[in-house]
């Protein structure tokens, strides 16, 4: 197995999440996936907003970028546009990216940049003690839903393919083989990647556990095309069980960094050109 010690935070580091959190298991599923790809520290920049899933950069080496919250895709595409040599991981949680973030949800899968979008998903606000999220089941109580939640629950992957996205994939942590690869894939994909991560709030949210998601899943057969945009609609709005893979791919799209007039290296390495600039501000369109 790979070294992940290069991304490990000294052993007297103060986590803040739970015992049984389901962002443990997500932490050494995405440190094993960076240590496989060979992606030094140094080359990574993680960009998260506010949350218990958000705190998740804290906790291993590497640049990070901790931002207001559901704030997280804007500054990522900013830092792949002016380096596209870094790797950009976003990573927060369902409230985060899906509720306050929703609108950046969408506008990023427009723009297509090069980063990876992990969600971690587990259907509850798990930082402001249990109020129901955008990906709560409905009927499910909370301290503040006490009657049971009346919205339908947002599906961020038929969301997701409906944008066209270019790279749409769901996993749930306790199966940690195929979550690990197919984060290594996300990584490694040239466009927006959305990784939909289910793990468990053990705390908070008592109906979709470790062994709901298990009893609730199922993986999606190796002979399963990606690319079929209905099929992968029609998978990504199942019920009776939800599948884990990758639900769609569209590898035609065009990154939003390589269609920018910084295209081709770090923003830094540009040359200022002072004509130009006076040019531009003395010409009269």
């Amino acid at each position: 197995m790979a070294n992940t010690q290069q991304f490990d935070m000294p052993h007297d580091t103060d986590i803040a999440w739970c015992p049984g959190c389901g962002n443990y298991p997500l932490l050494i599923i995405l440190k094993m996936a960076l240590a496989e790809l060979g992606i030094a520290p140094e080359n990574l920049v993680t960009v998260s907003g506010i949350g218990q899933a958000a705190k998740a950069p804290h906790y291993f080496r590497g640049h990070v970028f901790n931002g207001l919250h559901g704030r997280a895709l804007p500054p990522a595409t900013a830092i792949k546009a002016v380096n596209p040599s870094l790797t950009v991981i976003a990573e927060s949680g369902d409230g985060d990216t899906y509720g306050e973030g929703g609108n950046h949800f969408i506008h990023t899968i427009r723009r297509n940049p090069d980063i990876t979008n992990l969600v971690h998903n587990n259907m509850v606000y798990g930082l402001t003690k249990g109020q129901a999220s955008p990906t709560s089941e409905k009927g499910m109580v909370t301290p503040i839903q006490v009657a049971g939640v009346t919205m339908e629950p947002f599906n961020p992957v038929s969301t997701a393919i409906a944008l066209d996205a270019s790279f749409v994939a769901r996993v749930f942590v306790g199966n940690v083989v195929q979550a690990k690869e197919i984060i290594k894939q996300a990584i490694l994909w040239e466009g927006y990647a959305l990784v939909d991560v289910f793990q468990p709030c053990v705390v908070y949210n008592k109906i979709n556990t470790y062994q709901w998601f298990k009893e609730n899943t199922y993986a999606l057969p190796e002979e399963y095309d990606p690319t079929d945009r209905q099929a992968a609609f029609a998978k990504s709005i199942e019920t009776e069980k939800l599948p884990l893979g990758v639900i769609y791919t569209n590898s035609s799209k065009k990154t939003f960094e390589s269609q920018l007039f910084t295209a081709g290296s770090a923003l830094y390495t540009k040359r200022f050109d002072e004509q130009a600039f006076s040019d531009l501000l003395h010409s009269k369109r």
